[in-house]
């Protein structure tokens, strides 16, 4: 079972989740940020992973740590969910379409962690969320993932949607990229015979 469970605390926060790479899209997240408890759900729902995320953190200072922290714990999760990496199709790529936006996803399940992170936001906010803490969420959750990972929106005018598509499009590319190749399932999907480092 590709299922794992990472808890995190530090003096800023306190984070565990669990996520199950076979699972139904099943979500419950409560991080005490709405925007990101969204975000969470759409990226669960449409990898079509279970996924349960609890974080208390110093929302009274902002919301950096907390979101910092949720990206690093997830990340986490999501690796030591992967175990050996056999038999996974390693590689995918999307291009995700949320009514005016359009965003491009693609990500190498390589050990070796990298972000690009392309998007621009017009506004400071969305739903009192930090914008800019919407790369700060996916450079920690690739760093802790392991994962090479590649986002640029194309384009696009409703911040709301632009973040949507960066997070259904890692979603999507996550779905396509964990699942098992029948063809390969006893192996790892590199010629050095194994990914990392």
């Amino acid at each position: 079972m590709r299922t794992a469970t990472v808890k995190r605390t530090t003096r800023e926060t306190d984070v565990e989740v669990t996520v199950d790479l076979d699972g139904a899209g099943k979500v419950s997240s409560e991080t005490g940020i709405g925007f990101l408890d969204h975000m969470l759900d759409l990226l669960g729902r449409h990898a079509r992973f279970d996924l349960s995320v609890r974080a208390k953190g110093d929302l009274h200072i902002d919301q950096h740590h907390t979101a910092e922290d949720v990206g690093i714990t997830l990340g986490q999760a999501v690796r030591k969910a992967l175990g050996d990496m056999k038999g996974i199709t390693r590689y995918a790529d999307v291009h995700l379409p949320m009514d005016e936006t359009l965003t491009r996803v693609a990500i190498d399940i390589s050990g070796r962690p990298y972000l690009v992170f392309r998007t621009t936001f017009g506004r400071d906010t969305i739903g009192g969320f930090d914008t800019e803490l919407v790369r700060e969420w996916f450079q920690a959750f690739a760093m802790n993932a392991g994962i090479t990972l590649h986002v640029e929106t194309l384009y696009g005018d409703n911040d709301h949607h632009i973040s949507e598509s960066c997070f259904k499009g890692l979603a999507r590319a996550l779905r396509a990229a964990v699942a098992i190749d029948a063809r390969s399932k006893d192996e790892v999907p590199s010629t050095k015979g194994s990914l990392g480092g």
